[in-house]
């Protein structure tokens, strides 16, 4: 695989954005979501990239194979949301996810952000065992931080406190 550049998102990106996202939500993992249920993926500047929050892309090749965003919230809190990688570029050998959930913890303490939490669904294996390696514990729903944006789908909750 080519190198791998990480960078932030722009309009021109959006439909590969979509067209990465999707098929890995709908065909991979058999989540009944469409585009029409993820406003958020026709307002990427503006949901994410105000404020605190940000998105970015990770591109090979021309071909976008990653996506992470974060939305700013509450007193100096985070959530991670979008965090896709294309199949062919998953694994430790090619590092994109591990890349992505650098740059955003940077922009997020950078920011002054003191805590980042993200929703997911239980059949996520891989991505639920990538973010207790990353240092995310486990948290229940009930102890989700105030004013979170909680997606309808997700079932599992993770948290991580910035130092």
């Amino acid at each position: 695989m080519a190198e791998i550049i990480v960078r932030p998102y722009v309009e021109a990106d959006n439909g590969a954005v979509l067209a990465l996202i999707l098929p890995i939500q709908q065909d991979e993992f058999s989540i009944p979501v469409t585009a029409e249920d993820q406003p958020d993926l026709k307002a990427i500047g503006h949901v994410y990239q105000s404020g605190t929050g940000g998105f970015w892309v990770a591109e090979n090749a021309g071909r976008i194979v990653g996506t992470i965003g974060l939305i700013g919230f509450g007193k100096r809190e985070g959530a991670l949301r979008k965090m896709f990688v294309a199949a062919d570029a998953r694994g430790r050998e090619h590092g994109v996810a591990a890349r992505l959930l650098a740059i955003l913890l940077d922009h997020a303490r950078a920011h002054g952000l003191t805590a980042i939490t993200l929703g997911t669904i239980e059949r996520l294996h891989a991505a639920r065992r990538f973010y207790g390696k990353s240092g995310f514990a486990e948290i229940a729903a009930d102890a989700l931080p105030e004013g979170f944006p909680r997606m309808p789908v997700d079932t599992l909750f993770f948290r991580l406190a910035l130092r």
